[in-house]
């Protein structure tokens, strides 16, 4: 299921995303700015896959108007998947994030380009040293303008030749599985895990030099 093409993605095999074959106990905290915080049912929500969920969820986290991010699984094709299965690949789903924001704050083409401005859309079922469907890149859409905002972006970045490809689905949105108490929150949690600390910190910082207008003034600060 995976695959590693330098000695120092080697190095990262037994942290990999999709390699955990032991799970941290530790009680999540799960709190988002509590004194700010509305709730979740007021808010829009919007649906992206690119990678390791642990990733997505602390890049979106840390826009502002972005009160929560949840890891879980979404475009496959059984109900209530478990993370040791959807890792087989064999489910179509992928780890994806629900992402529940304020449109009064930040809207949801912004969100778009937090999507693509923060993975790679070019490597087909990869992102970094995680490999397989459950990595692959999707844009789910509610609605029709949803979808144009998504293809309206992909068109963009072709014809500025961004990426030497797209491998995207843009997808209509079904059904999104909430993912184990576990892997919430996880990367603000175990900033010291293996993974975290080599693949997971670098994407966020990574993602926050390309759009560092739009964070929060807390993640401006680490």
């Amino acid at each position: 299921m995976k695959r590693f093409f330098t000695l120092s993605i080697l190095s990262l095999a037994l942290f990999a995303c999709g390699q955990q074959t032991t799970h941290d106990t530790t009680p999540t905290n799960t709190s988002t700015n509590i004194a700010t915080s509305l709730p979740l049912d007021s808010l829009e929500t919007a649906y992206f896959a690119s990678g390791c969920f642990w990733c997505v969820e602390a890049i979106f986290e840390s826009v502002e108007g972005v009160q929560e991010a949840i890891s879980g699984y979404s475009g496959g094709s059984i109900p209530n998947p478990s993370y040791e299965l959807i890792c087989t690949g064999k489910t179509k789903h992928a780890e994806a994030v629900q992402v529940y924001y304020n449109p009064k704050i930040v809207s949801f083409e912004t969100l778009v380009d937090v999507f693509f401005n923060s993975h790679d859309p070019s490597t087909l079922h990869q992102q970094g040293p995680d490999t397989g469907p459950q990595y692959r890149s999707i844009a789910f859409y509610q609605n029709q303008e949803e979808k144009n905002t998504i293809n309206k972006k992909i068109t963009s970045l072709k014809k500025k030749k961004t990426f030497s490809k797209i491998t995207t689905e843009v997808t209509a949105f079904d059904i999104f599985y909430s993912a184990e108490d576990y892997h919430q929150n996880y990367e603000r949690n175990h900033p010291n895990q293996g993974y975290v600390k080599s693949v997971s910190i670098p994407r966020l910082n990574a993602f926050k030099k390309k759009m560092p207008e739009i964070l929060k003034a807390e993640a401006k600060l680490h």
